[in-house]
C-alpha cells in the first residue's frame, strides 16, 4: 500500500480522517473574538447615526447639547423671588371669595329645595284619609304628582341675593342715620310721655271697662231685693251686674271741688234744687261717680263707673242709707251735655235714684245718666221731698282736668 493513497473500508470505500481530540480555545481568546465583534456592530450603528444626523441636522438639538455640556450639575444658583403683584393678590381673594360664594349659594340652595319639598309632601300627606297617613312615609318612595317642584338654581340664588341685599341696606340706613338716632328717639320718649299724661284714662279706663266682672244675675247676691233688711249704718251703693260697692259721702255741697274731693273717698251725692232727695224720699237721688280720671290723681275709686253704660232696664241697684237697705230697678238711660241740668229736675211723686257719670271712656265730653225707681221698701211709704238749700249749679260735675288744661288754664266742665 502506497502511503499517499487513503485507506478504505472493506466494501471499497475510502475512510473518512479521524477527529482529533483537540483542547478547547483559550478564554483570553474568546473575550477577544467577543470585543470584536461588539466593536464591529458598535461601529456600525455610530455609522447609522452619524448619517441620519448628517442628513437631519438639528441646531436646537446641538444648542442644548452645547449648553448642557457646559452646565456644571453641582452648581447651584440662587435668584431672589419675585413679591406677587397688588393685581395678582386681587386676583388671588376674588377667586377664593367666589369659591365660597359659589358654596354658600349651592348649600342654602339645597337645603331650600329640601324644605319646600318637605312642606309639599307634608300638605299632600294632610289631605289623605286618616288611616293612610301611618304608612306614607315608609312606602313612599317616589314623589307624588301634584308636589309643587322645587325653585330652580337661578330663583333660589335670586332670592338669596335680594335678601343679603336687603339687610345690607337695612345695616347701611342704620348706619348713616345713627347719628340723629337718639334725638329722634328722644322726641319719640317725649312725646309718648306726654301722650300718655294727656290720655292715659282713656286707656285705662277702657282695660277697667273690660276686664272688671260683670253680667252677674243680681239675685245671685241678694236673695230677695223687696226684703227690708238692716244693715251697716254706712251708706254704699250696691251695682252687682258691674260688680260695684262703694261708699256714697251725701251732703258735700255740688260745686266742682267739693265734688271731686269727695269722688276720691268713693262716689258723691249730687244735689241741687229740685234734685235734693235721698233714699226714701219722694223725688231724685242724683250719686255722681268717675267712669276716668287722670291716674295721678288721688283716690281709689277713679274707675268706679267704668261700667255704668252696661245696665239696661230691669237691671237691679242697691242703696244702703241710715241702716236700711233700698232697692231701685233701672228704668231707663240717656247721654246729655254737661249743662243740661234741668234733665235732672222733673215732677215727680215717688222715688227716684240717678246715678250720673263721665262719656264716652276717657273723656269728659258728655254725660250718661241712668235713673232706677225704688221698689223696696214700699215707694208708697217713702217720706215727703226736702225743702231745697242747696244752690243751684250751672253744669253736671265730671272729671279732673287733663295736661292740656291744666297747662292752659281751662276747664272743659
Amino acid at each position: 500500500m502506497k502511503p499517499d493513497e487513503p485507506k478504505s473500508d472493506q466494501r471499497g470505500e475510502p475512510l473518512l480522517p479521524q477527529r482529533s481530540m483537540a483542547r478547547a480555545p483559550e478564554p483570553a481568546k474568546t473575550q477577544q473574538n467577543q470585543d470584536a465583534a461588539a466593536n464591529v456592530i458598535r461601529t456600525k450603528i455610530n455609522n447609522l447615526y452619524d448619517t441620519q444626523a448628517t442628513l437631519t441636522p438639528n441646531p436646537v438639538a446641538d444648542e442644548k447639547a452645547t449648553q448642557l455640556e457646559d452646565v456644571n450639575p453641582y452648581q447651584r444658583t440662587h435668584t431672589e423671588h419675585t413679591s406677587p403683584s397688588a393685581e395678582q393678590w386681587k386676583k388671588y381673594h376674588t377667586a377664593w371669595q367666589d369659591y365660597y360664594q359659589r358654596y354658600y349659594e349651592n348649600y342654602y340652595t339645597h337645603h331650600l329645595r329640601l324644605a319646600k319639598q318637605q312642606q309639599a309632601v307634608e300638605s299632600q300627606v294632610s289631605t289623605l284619609p286618616a288611616e293612610e297617613h301611618k304608612g306614607y312615609f315608609t312606602h313612599q318612595s317616589e314623589p307624588q304628582p301634584g308636589i309643587d317642584e322645587a325653585p330652580t338654581t337661578e330663583e333660589a340664588m335670586f332670592d338669596l341675593h335680594q335678601q343679603l341685599l336687603g339687610k345690607v341696606q337695612d345695616s347701611a340706613r342704620k348706619v348713616k342715620q345713627s347719628r340723629h338716632f337718639m334725638p329722634i328717639l328722644s322726641g319719640v320718649v317725649v312725646v309718648l310721655i306726654f301722650l300718655f299724661l294727656q290720655y292715659n284714662r282713656v286707656l285705662i279706663a277702657n282695660v277697667s271697662a273690660y276686664i272688671s266682672p260683670g253680667n252677674i244675675d243680681p239675685q245671685n247676691i241678694i236673695i230677695d231685693p223687696n226684703s227690708n233688711l238692716t244693715v251697716t249704718p254706712e251708706p254704699r251703693l250696691i251695682i252687682p251686674k258691674i260688680n260695684v260697692d262703694v261708699p256714697v259721702a251725701y251732703d258735700v255741697g255740688n260745686d266742682y271741688n267739693s265734688q271731686m274731693t269727695a269722688m276720691q273717698n268713693g262716689v258723691a251725692h249730687f244735689a241741687i234744687p229740685g234734685a235734693s232727695s235721698h233714699p226714701g224720699q219722694i223725688g231724685n237721688t242724683v250719686i255722681a261717680g268717675h267712669s276716668s280720671n287722670d291716674l295721678f290723681d288721688g283716690g281709689e275709686y277713679k274707675f268706679i263707673f267704668a261700667q255704668l253704660e252696661k245696665l239696661n232696664k230691669g237691671d237691679t241697684i242697691y242703696a244702703n242709707y241710715k241702716s236700711k237697705r233700698y232697692t231701685y230697678t233701672v228704668t231707663k238711660k240717656e247721654v246729655v251735655a254737661p249743662i243740661d241740668v234741668n234733665k235732672l229736675v222733673y215732677a215727680i211723686t215717688k222715688p227716684v235714684l240717678t246715678l250720673l257719670t263721665c262719656t264716652p271712656l276717657g273723656t269728659s265730653t258728655n254725660r250718661l245718666l241712668v235713673t232706677a225707681e225704688q221698689i223696696s221698701p214700699d215707694p208708697n211709704l217713702s217720706a215727703a221731698a226736702p225743702v231745697d238749700t242747696v244752690d243751684n249749679n250751672s253744669s253736671i260735675p265730671g272729671s279732673s282736668p287733663t295736661l292740656l288744661e291744666r297747662l292752659f288754664n281751662f276747664n272743659w266742665n
